[in-house]
């Protein structure tokens, strides 16, 4: 379960900042564009954030961690590139 989680979060980190993206480069040059993308960027979004969320917290029962470790691996999900230092540093296997 360790390696899905892992490309969910990375996964929720990309469309993190593709959201963020499309927010800040595409809405001021085309405003079209960003309502047509905004849906399935959003949706997508939403999607990968609450299987973060429900595989860390599966993982926190499975793998034992502390609350310490499961908050700050939860918290990381609204911070951007938060997910991306999450799997460096909490959860590789180095």
């Amino acid at each position: 379960m360790l390696k899905l989680f892992k490309i969910v979060a990375i996964l929720e980190g990309i469309s993190y900042l593709v959201l963020f993206g499309n927010m800040l480069i595409i809405k001021p040059t085309n405003p079209t564009l960003y309502k047509t993308l905004l849906f399935p960027i959003g949706m997508a979004h939403g999607i990968l954030f609450i299987g973060y969320i429900i595989l860390s917290i599966m993982l926190k029962v499975e793998e034992n961690w502390d609350w310490k470790k499961f908050f700050i691996i939860a918290i990381a999900s609204i911070i951007p590139f938060g997910t991306f230092y999450i799997e460096k540093k909490y959860l590789s296997t180095n």
